[in-house]
């Protein structure tokens, strides 16, 4: 492979640590972090990109594996990163170890953080789960999101410019100019909350147009109209804004645009397709 080539045409290995032996890996973990990992709670993330253990200080580690030109700078380290916001339930950081690892043309970062015992909403029952929800929990993310809003940074969950790439893959005719930004999670969907309101997986967090996080989790209630009210309801405030209508017309993008590429509808596509018209009216009006 020329070293010119650029990265977006280069192959990108997989590594399954569900399917290969890498005893090497969790060793060097256990000596980096000075803790024992117990083998039988691992939990692997999608095709074994990620894995997480039970560790002997009852604590959290979180594996994760990247190739080294594909490294996200601002992912790579928002874990670390997010522990410095404050007023948002967060499970804490505590270290981190990063190596490279050539024989593999890998690179590794393992973190320990605090073991969250509640499951997220999507474990505990999805729509249905979301649905059961207090609401204490709904009035808690609601000022979560709030505080997160106010905090100030320099890192980028969603760009203009991704905004408006997505959207007009799929609409035309859309003024994508946002007008309100915020600091968000950037991935705020059913399983990234727990039922006792914590937020997990902070690697994308950052700026993005406001009402984009209301907006995530407005999309991942499409399939249930019931739901989907609750939502619009809780977080009015922001979706009616015109950053919150163009970030829900950007998720509707998306899910279009992910049934398109399978050729079939999907439980979100349709409910997608109905929510963009409206939003579309309101837009361009």
């Amino acid at each position: 492979m020329s070293a010119a080539q650029p990265a977006q045409a280069r192959p990108i290995a997989i590594f399954d640590t569900s399917a290969n032996e890498h005893d090497d890996v969790l060793e060097h973990v256990e000596r980096a972090l000075g803790l024992a990992l117990d083998r039988t709670t691992v939990v692997h993330g999608v095709g074994g990109v990620t894995e997480g253990f039970r560790t002997s200080r009852g604590t959290w580690a979180r594996i994760e594996q990247r190739v080294p030109w594909r490294i996200k700078s601002a992912a790579w380290v928002g874990l670390e990163a997010a522990s410095a916001i404050e007023g948002v339930p967060i499970p804490g950081w505590f270290q981190s170890t990063t190596w490279a690892d050539p024989a593999r043309d890998l690179v590794w970062r393992a973190d320990e953080v605090e073991f969250v015992s509640s499951p997220s909403v999507r474990v505990a029952g999805g729509l249905d789960a979301a649905k059961d929800l207090p609401d204490e929990w709904w009035s808690g993310l609601d000022r979560s999101l709030s505080s997160l809003g106010q905090h100030p940074t320099e890192r980028v969950g969603v760009s203009q410019e991704h905004l408006t790439l997505r959207i007009g893959q799929v609409f035309e005719r859309v003024d994508t100019a946002v007008d309100e930004w915020r600091t968000a999670h950037a991935d705020l969907h059913w399983g990234n909350v727990t039922v006792s309101g914590l937020l997990i997986d902070w690697q994308d967090w950052g700026l993005a147009p406001r009402g984009h996080d209301a907006a995530t989790l407005w999309q991942a209630s499409l399939p249930d109209p019931e739901l989907l009210a609750r939502v619009e309801t809780a977080f009015a405030d922001d979706l009616q804004t015109r950053s919150g209508k163009l970030s829900q017309l950007m998720h509707c993008a998306n899910a279009i645009r992910i049934a398109d590429r399978r050729g079939a509808p999907t439980q979100f596509s349709e409910p997608a397709k109905a929510e963009a018209e409206k939003l579309l009216v309101n837009l361009r009006g």
